[in-house]
């Protein structure tokens, strides 16, 4: 059974892609600051299918060991993916100094860490593991949260540089949702950036979690074998470009 990890895998896209991972036959390692959301998913799932930690990635100190801990329990983890994240949705003339911090640690520093970590930890084996970053439509075309926008503009960079660094033995793609349905950011988005996003987009089957997760699933399976570097949309077909 082929161990993965994901971050921010309480809730939304990270809840969404854990349960598509067990379903697929993956041992799901699930890491979230939510301990109430990681205790439902123990409760569904239990030890034979998952195991959770408690992990806030805000903190230097978490960001920076947490990857050599999971080490010292784990031999050798499949695919690591990327996926917590923190959306504020308001102007950058309205965040403190902990608030950029904060954001710049969750959104960015924590995947440089733990992606730096995991491919030390992996490349040894010389076999083959994935990436998968979530970045999103922000990162490519703006966003009134200048923050979030700039940390998923850095994301994708990232994940281009990563692939050349790891190759050929780790692939590094990134997913770009558009506006996502039934998360806790859909809530904090503006309604003028709400209609914005749906008025771009051509399919008008709303963007749900699930659908974000097949696309990761599908990433770090063997149909993508010859993907790395790659930016993948999930967006309705918003922002052609």
């Amino acid at each position: 059974m082929k161990k993965i990890l994901i971050t921010g895998a309480a809730n939304g896209i990270g809840r969404a892609t854990t349960i598509r991972a067990v379903e697929e036959g993956y041992y799901v390692i699930c890491a979230d600051k939510d301990a109430d959301g990681l205790a439902t998913l123990n409760e569904i799932y239990g030890q034979e299918h998952i195991e959770t930690h408690v992990a806030d990635f805000s903190l230097f100190n978490t960001l920076s060991s947490f990857i050599p801990r999971l080490y010292e329990q784990h031999e050798s983890i499949y695919a690591l993916i990327n996926n917590a994240g923190i959306y504020h949705g308001k102007s950058v003339y309205l965040y403190s100094h902990e608030e950029i911090d904060e954001i710049i640690n969750v959104d960015l520093k924590a995947l440089i860490y733990l992606s730096k970590d995991f491919a030390e930890k992996e490349m040894k084996f010389e076999s083959p593991r994935c990436i998968v970053n979530i970045s999103s439509v922000a990162g490519e075309v703006g966003s009134c949260d200048a923050l979030y926008g700039a940390t998923k503009a850095a994301v994708i960079g990232l994940t281009k540089a990563n692939a050349w660094n790891f190759a050929p033995f780790i692939r590094v793609n990134t997913v770009s949702p558009a506006l996502i349905h039934d998360t806790a950011i859909y809530d904090t988005i503006p309604d003028y950036r709400r209609n914005e996003y749906a008025r771009q987009e051509i399919l008008k089957n709303p963007i749900m979690p699930a659908g974000v997760a097949d696309v990761i699933i599908m990433l770090i399976s063997d149909n993508a074998r010859h993907l790395t570097g790659k930016l993948i949309p999930v967006d309705n077909g918003a922002y052609p470009r």
